[in-house]
């Protein structure tokens, strides 16, 4: 077992302190930073981090097609499905599944470069709710051209250690227009960002403990100082828990998140499963 990280500043943000919405029966919103209608000048952005919304979206209902712009935007399903569709693509005609068009389920990751512009909706057309993550990062740069990707993460590779979902783009910042296309991230396997940021997920079981690799080694540029949010998403009716970095004082329950500071990428940044069943854990990590 490594030792506690004893430079590493964690501060808690418990699920009862975040903002909460509810919009015409169909949504229901927890709210990590000021979004909306919900601000709190303390909680603007973590890093490049700048939205982490924990939604749950009635049957038959969702978010109708609406633009975002100079944004990278990501949803990762906990349960349930949800359908997105842009805005160029007419309903029944949308073909295979792919960049325009995909009908998300648990394991899913979409990930959209908002950049000069692009509209899209989320629907759920199921006939049972879904619960999902959105997330928010603040782009490297702005005027990115807009673009879709869409990934599947294995359930059985979560359960053995902290799958990487997103990466820097190889290219970085100065990318070109065919190395833009090309897409390829700094991790293979996981879908790029316009961000020095690294997002991870993992489904730790009681009494296990996964490490994570700050900055994922040389992942990223910045290597002093990163800022890494946790975040155990309310799936398990409130039967699951973990401690961060060994600390008594840093046992999260569902819905709570912890803002790790002061840590430096190659740090091993050990999470416990404390609680009665297993711990789905999300990790972002930025500049």
């Amino acid at each position: 077992m490594s030792n506690p990280l004893s430079h590493a500043k964690i501060v808690l943000r418990r699920s009862s302190e975040r903002g909460y919405a509810e919009h015409g029966g169909w949504l229901k919103s927890f709210h990590t930073f000021s979004f909306a209608n919900y601000y709190d000048h303390r909680f603007q952005n973590f890093g490049s981090l700048r939205v982490l919304n924990e939604d749950r979206v009635a049957a038959r209902n969702g978010f109708p097609t609406h633009p975002h712009r100079d944004a990278e935007i990501f949803s990762y399903i906990l349960n349930g499905e949800l359908t997105h569709r842009d805005s160029m693509i007419k309903k029944g005609a949308e073909g295979e599944q792919g960049k325009q068009f995909f009908r998300m389920k648990r394991g899913d990751v979409q990930f959209t470069t908002g950049g000069t512009g692009i509209a899209h909706s989320e629907q759920n057309e199921s006939n049972k709710p879904v619960h999902f993550l959105q997330i928010w990062a603040l782009p490297w740069k702005q005027g990115l051209k807009p673009q879709y990707h869409t990934m599947t993460f294995s359930e059985e590779d979560k359960r053995k250690a902290f799958v990487p979902i997103l990466s820097p783009l190889a290219a970085g910042p100065q990318a070109t227009p065919a190395q833009e296309d090309a897409a390829t991230p700094k991790l293979p396997g996981t879908i790029p960002i316009h961000a020095d940021f690294v997002m991870g997920a993992g489904i730790i079981e009681p009494s296990s403990t996964f490490k994570w690799n700050v900055g994922a080694g040389e992942t990223v540029e910045s290597k002093k100082k990163r800022n890494v949010y946790i975040h155990l998403p309310m799936t398990k009716q409130g039967k699951s828990k973990v401690k961060i970095d060994g600390r008594e004082d840093a046992v999260l329950e569902e819905g709570d998140g912890a803002f790790v500071t002061m840590v430096n990428a190659g740090d091993a940044l050990r999470v416990e499963s404390v609680g009665e069943v297993e711990a789905e854990v999300i990790v972002l990590d930025s500049n």
